[in-house]
């Protein structure tokens, strides 16, 4: 072959290699974006709180859906018990999202393989939903009341309805309900917020964040109806609630810090489930569901 045609024929291949070289990087860069998509938050100017009569503030802001809201996750509360209450803990600055507010941080690292997962932390009565280490949602709870505590470790979401009824007394609605643990008859629904840990070992919440993780959250997947063949989203429910101590969020007058729970704290909390966790999603993006 003549050297003006090896010269050409090396050069094709040199182009050839960088348009692979391109696409493959192109391919990878586009599936990290896509794996990991932050949204677009507000932070607030100021994180600082003040008490204020309940009925004062709510008939002066009860129009303010977000407003509301936010205030409801703070004291831990559905409208009709803050309305009863008597003073009520309210941010000086509500201009930022209510990520900002919570205790949960906004990204863990050690989550970012995780494609969904939630987290129940029972000493600040709230719970966080992360897709690949980035918050999705937050919100208040009211767990497990001191003498049927809400269990704590890891759990998969199992069977869903919109409506049952609580297996504690037959009387109990439950909106969107989505069990966890389907042996004790734990899950996470729609149910009264007093402002602490009331109920008797499910993870109470809001109905607008019941419905939000109702949809989120994945099914498990069963065999001939009876073996589970693909499990749920993982959930972990962690800490410890003094339930003979003030409520917690009433320190955050003084130290608005005083909740925060650090990154580092969730990448310990969930390096120890990690195995399962991953073990859990890979099995289920294999399959066809």
């Amino acid at each position: 072959m003549c050297q003006l045609c090896i010269k050409k024929e090396m050069k094709n291949l040199i182009w050839t290699a960088l348009a692979v070289i391109t696409v493959f990087t192109s391919c990878k860069n586009e599936k990290e974006t896509t794996k990991k998509v932050v949204p677009e938050r507000i932070q607030p100017i100021e994180i600082a709180y003040n008490f204020e009569k309940s009925n004062t503030w709510f008939n002066a802001n009860k129009q303010s859906g977000n407003n509301l809201k936010l205030v409801m996750a703070l004291n831990r509360m559905d409208e009709s018990n803050l309305v009863k209450a008597d003073s009520i803990l309210i941010p000086k600055d509500f201009s930022g999202d209510i990520a900002y507010y919570m205790p949960f941080p906004l990204e863990v690292s050690n989550l970012e393989e995780i494609n969904k997962i939630i987290l129940f932390s029972y000493k600040t009565q709230s719970f966080a939903a992360y897709e690949n280490g980035v918050l999705t949602y937050v919100g208040p709870t009211s767990m497990g009341r001191e003498k049927d505590k809400t269990p704590t470790g890891l759990f998969f979401t199992n069977w869903k309805a919109e409506e049952t009824t609580s297996t504690f007394n037959d009387e109990w609605e439950l909106k969107w309900n989505f069990n966890i643990a389907n042996k004790l008859g734990v899950g996470f629904h729609q149910y009264e917020l007093p402002g602490y840990p009331a109920s008797h070992s499910c993870l109470r919440l809001l109905e607008s964040d019941a419905k939000l993780l109702y949809s989120w959250a994945d099914q498990w997947v069963l065999e001939n109806d009876q073996k589970v063949k693909l499990k749920g989203t993982p959930v972990v429910v962690f800490g410890d609630y003094d339930f003979k101590a003030p409520k917690p969020w009433l320190q955050l007058k003084a130290n608005p810090d005083a909740l925060k729970i650090s990154q580092s704290e969730i990448n310990d909390l969930i390096a120890p489930y990690l195995p399962k966790i991953k073990e859990a999603q890979t099995k289920r993006e294999n399959s066809k569901v």
